[in-house]
């Protein structure tokens, strides 16, 4: 016992470091120098609201893939808290993946703190603030959280950590009545414009009375360079505000995504124990994004078991790293007996990171395309729920339609959305848009006009007696994350 006393690491140490990385604990001190040069998520408002909403005893868990921010916006909200008037000494972080914490307990870490500063934790003007950083390097972290929110009445939890499938599995499983989730998804192409200062790349241009906005592209060919870089970097933050990982991403980026999420972020809470294979899946997924695939075919081809492939799909969706889309006939309805469904990246930056980035005339470009739009859908669960891609066969004939959004009433099309990364549709509808057309004649009457995306071309054409709008893929990609966070996401 001696021997593990004399090896434990002293209080004061614990104490020391936990004054050194909580600064405002001095009066006049910021959260952190750099965090003013950061410009906020579109998130940081609704997160802050929640922050905010103090009647509500349940603990925030920020849940995410890793390098989108969520540290970031957690240091954001304390410094919002010291301008809204919170003393600083009210205010606890905690990074749980630092080694000084190992053998702390997070009631323990909470004690520490309101003894240093002799706290009331009811009764006072301000509650007490804990944050705890990376909290899925403590054991059974969702156990001692869910105990803290029941003990501690004056004492608002946030957590954060990049461990996503198990923090979400974990929330759901032990949490249910005392966390609240809250989803950091990677940037939307409009917040990777607001974070490179490229914003006015995309205007609105409806009138001052108009219910709605309408976007605009003065200049396509520098929107479209902003949106290839977005595509090979700009879904995570800190590729966009950092040059040296702006220039090598797959440098930078790689370890954090293949290493930490195939390999370290617990995925033996679903029955994985080949990380390698687990690894070698995603590869073959992520090179491949956009593409339609079904188990039987993925069995075939890698050689894995249907529940093994099963198994890592499963796992793969719940680290936010892909989003399966399922399929509608020609009918608009859901197939009951598919075999087969596409899978996109949930950032398309995640391919450049893997593979390395993507030119201008890269063949790979189209579907990095697609996968970008779909991506912007995922900051919506109630819309991506009701989006499916058509695909149907007549005769020989096969017919595909990218996206098939359905009404939530009656499941039937309210609008479709062919995604091109060319202008070859503009000057030739009838022979471009084969699979278009057919939905059309089953589909006559949507709610609105149906939508093809272009490479830089703006324009309106009749086709077989309907009016087809077109709009470039960048300002179409920017128009739903803008619309979508308009809306308070």
């Amino acid at each position: 016992m001696a021997i593990e006393n004399s090896l434990a690491i002293p209080l004061p140490i614990v104490q020391e470091y936990l004054a050194d990385t909580n600064p405002w604990w001095i009066a006049g001190r910021e959260a952190d120098p750099e965090v003013r040069n950061w410009p906020k998520r579109a998130y940081f408002a609704p997160f802050k609201r929640l922050l905010d909403t103090v009647d509500v005893r349940r603990a925030i868990v920020v849940i995410g893939p890793r390098r989108v921010g969520k540290t970031v916006m957690m240091r954001q909200a304390i410094q919002a808290l010291l301008a809204d008037g919170v003393p600083g000494s009210r205010i606890m972080l905690a990074q749980m993946d630092v080694p000084l914490f190992a053998g702390q307990t997070l009631d323990s870490l909470v004690r520490l703190f309101i003894g240093l500063h002799h706290h009331q934790t009811e009764g006072a003007a301000h509650p007490l603030y804990v944050f705890f950083d990376e909290i899925q390097y403590l054991k059974d972290w969702e156990q001692h959280l869910k105990v803290l929110v029941d003990t501690h009445r004056g004492v608002r939890f946030i957590a954060t950590g990049s461990a996503a499938a198990a923090l979400r599995m974990k929330s759901r499983e032990s949490g249910a009545g005392r966390f609240s989730d809250f989803i950091l998804p990677p940037l939307t192409f409009s917040e990777y414009l607001d974070f490179c200062g490229q914003a006015a790349l995309v205007t609105d241009i409806a009138p001052p009375d108009a219910p709605r906005p309408h976007w605009h592209a003065p200049d396509i060919g520098a929107l479209n360079a902003e949106f290839i870089h977005y595509l090979n970097y700009g879904g995570f933050p800190e590729a966009v505000m950092n040059p040296a990982v702006r220039q090598d991403p797959r440098r930078f980026l790689r370890q954090d995504i293949v290493d930490k999420v195939l390999q370290k972020d617990l995925p033996s809470l679903f029955g994985i124990s080949d990380t390698q294979q687990l690894n070698r899946f995603f590869n073959v997924l992520a090179y491949n994004t956009g593409l339609e695939v079904s188990p039987a075919g993925l069995s075939k081809d890698t050689g894995l078991p249907k529940p093994r492939i099963d198994e890592y799909l499963e796992y793969l969706e719940a680290a936010f790293l892909i989003k399966r889309v399922h399929r509608v006939a020609e009918n608009a309805r859901r197939l009951q007996r598919a075999t087969s469904f596409k899978v996109y990246l949930t950032n398309p930056a995640v391919r450049a990171a893997l593979f390395g980035i993507v030119r201008p005339q890269d063949p790979a470009l189209g579907r990095l395309v697609e996968t970008a739009i779909w991506s912007q859908w995922l900051h919506s669960p109630q819309d991506i729920a009701a989006l499916h891609y058509a695909r149907w066969r007549e005769g020989r004939t096969g017919y595909e339609v990218d996206l098939v959004g359905l009404a939530a009433h009656d499941q039937k099309p309210r609008f479709v959305v062919e995604i091109k990364w060319s202008d070859r549709a503009v000057q030739d509808p009838e022979g471009e848009l084969k699979g278009l057309r057919r939905f059309l004649v089953q589909h006559p009457k949507l709610a609105r006009a149906p939508l093809v995306t272009t490479l830089t071309q703006s324009a309106q054409r009749q086709l077989d007696g309907h009016t087809i709008d077109f709009s470039p893929s960048a300002l179409h990609c920017c128009t739903i994350a803008r619309n979508l966070l308009r809306q308070g996401i």
